[in-house]
């Protein structure tokens, strides 16, 4: 079931990022479009697919994968049906580097100062992660270093809004937070596309760990795989694909929490075979989220967050639901 299932995904993947492509404010023939960018003539059609468009869609389907594919392996490494991708503290890490580009006036002096702000907020916070916890930490103590940054950046970003110098500058640092993928550019998807699919390397590589560690710590460590070394691994590869998505949309919630579990039946319960699937679930999502806001006849454009979590929370409820009426 693994591999049709994968091929099912993928596929609906593509459909969505082409209907990404095809979905706007102004019609646009795609395949015009694509002809004038390929010969190199400098139409409308060509610059409206090239400078708006196609950034959205890559940047959508590497967001999407990124955070589900975060989400599943956090709720297998914790063995926690509730983690996400945020739970370590990456993502507040992440988005309180893009409040200090704002308030330094950064964000405005050059494009990049942004999604360059959130990579090292993610980087900061996935040090602090094992500078609290320690290489040997136990599951527990990384989700307690993990609550403690969450509390911390957040604080922060609160007292960034309260010192904002105007109005503007705090409405401004509220909208980027609520997320979106609107006005990014192919540079966005130089800066965060590479750190994000190593970030996808590093958490594949870990499923076999993740498989044996679903049958207890002990387990796992006699199969031998060095547990130390798996969270040394997961971390460094949800900083990289979390930070680089964080960074560059702002922050997206219940994408890493629903998609894990609406998938988790199809590959058996597997930790390991959920990491892919859930990737490609998470570009589904965010595709089809992104493609709704576009539609909606809503002004201004309704932020990406904020779909997610109106998609999201109701789910969450069922979720948990369902686990006080099985316990």
């Amino acid at each position: 079931m693994r591999y049709p299932l994968l091929l099912v995904l993928g596929l609906a993947t593509l459909v969505l990022t082409l209907a990404s492509l095809a979905v706007g404010y102004a019609p646009l023939d795609l395949g015009q479009a694509f002809a004038d960018w390929f010969s190199g003539s400098d139409t409308l059609a060509r610059v409206v697919l090239v400078e708006l468009r196609l950034p959205r869609a890559v940047l959508g389907a590497a967001v999407g994968f990124s955070l589900g594919m975060t989400g599943a392996a956090m709720q297998g490494f914790l063995r926690n049906p509730l983690a996400d991708p945020g739970v370590i503290g990456i993502s507040a890490g992440a988005a309180f580097g893009a409040v200090v580009a704002f308030y330094s006036g950064l964000a405005h002096v050059f494009a990049l100062a942004l999604p360059l702000g959130g990579i090292a907020g993610a980087a900061v916070a996935a040090a602090a992660v094992f500078w609290l916890g320690g290489r040997q930490a136990s599951t527990t103590g990384l989700v307690l270093a993990g609550v403690a940054l969450s509390s911390l950046f957040g604080a922060l970003i609160a007292l960034a809004l309260n010192l904002s110098p105007n109005p503007y500058a705090a409405l401004e640092i509220v909208f980027w937070l609520l997320g979106s993928l609107a006005d990014r550019s192919l540079d966005h998807v130089a800066l965060a596309l590479p750190l994000a699919a190593l970030g996808w390397i590093l958490i594949a590589a870990a499923a076999p760990a993740l498989d044996a560690l679903s049958l207890g710590d002990d387990t796992a460590a006699s199969l031998g795989f060095d547990l130390g070394r798996l969270r040394l691994q997961l971390v460094a590869g949800a900083a990289l694909s979390t930070g680089a998505a964080v960074a560059v949309s702002g922050v997206i919630g219940f994408v890493g929490l629903v998609v894990p579990h609406l998938l988790r039946p199809f590959v058996g319960h597997s930790p390991g075979r959920l990491l892919v699937a859930s990737g490609f679930g998470g570009a589904i999502l965010m595709l089809a989220s992104d493609i709704l806001v576009r539609i909606l006849p809503t002004a201004p454009e309704l932020r990406l967050g904020v779909v997610t979590a109106l998609i999201g929370a109701p789910f969450l409820f069922w979720l948990l639901y369902r686990l006080r009426r099985e316990a």
